[in-house]
């Protein structure tokens, strides 16, 4: 996240180019990689996703997500959310990604998974969460959100 005289707080995400999501604006991040913890993962894919330099010590751990596809157990996940007030760099499209800064205000909802918009208002607020976010037969729908 960034504060500007023009915009306010704005977060960084992007336009999904490949993959899972493709077409959606998404957060950035992905799988960690074997040998990897999750705040390391986060920061290889902020860079790999955007070009954009986080280090660990400035992530903040804002919670965390599970992902319940009924339909296709196989895609159920754990997710690890973090926030971070302080990079370096320019964001700069990479073949996964076309970042953005997007309005805190203005977070494009109904361009992103339908999920996010449960989640990620606790994250931009600065609140940690918890939550069990259950996908409905089609995996996309949100069929509920339990938060702990």
């Amino acid at each position: 996240m960034r504060d500007t005289p023009e915009q306010g707080a704005e977060v960084l995400m992007g336009l999904k180019q490949t993959g899972f999501g493709i077409g959606r604006i998404v957060t950035l991040g992905g799988h960690v990689e074997p040998g990897e913890t999750p705040v390391q993962a986060a920061v290889r894919e902020v860079f790999e996703e955007s070009g954009v330099t986080v280090e660990e010590k400035d992530l903040e751990h804002a919670g965390t997500v599970e992902f319940v596809f009924p339909a296709r157990p196989e895609w159920d996940m754990s997710t690890v959310v973090y926030r971070s007030r302080t990079w370096n760099g320019e964001p700069t499209p990479s073949s996964e990604i076309i970042p953005a800064w997007y309005p805190v205000g203005e977070v494009p909802y109904a361009q992103m998974w339908p999920d996010s918009a449960h989640w990620m208002p606790e994250v931009l607020a600065g609140r940690y969460f918890d939550a069990v976010v259950t996908l409905a037969q089609d995996n996309e729908s949100v069929a509920s959100v339990v938060f702990s």
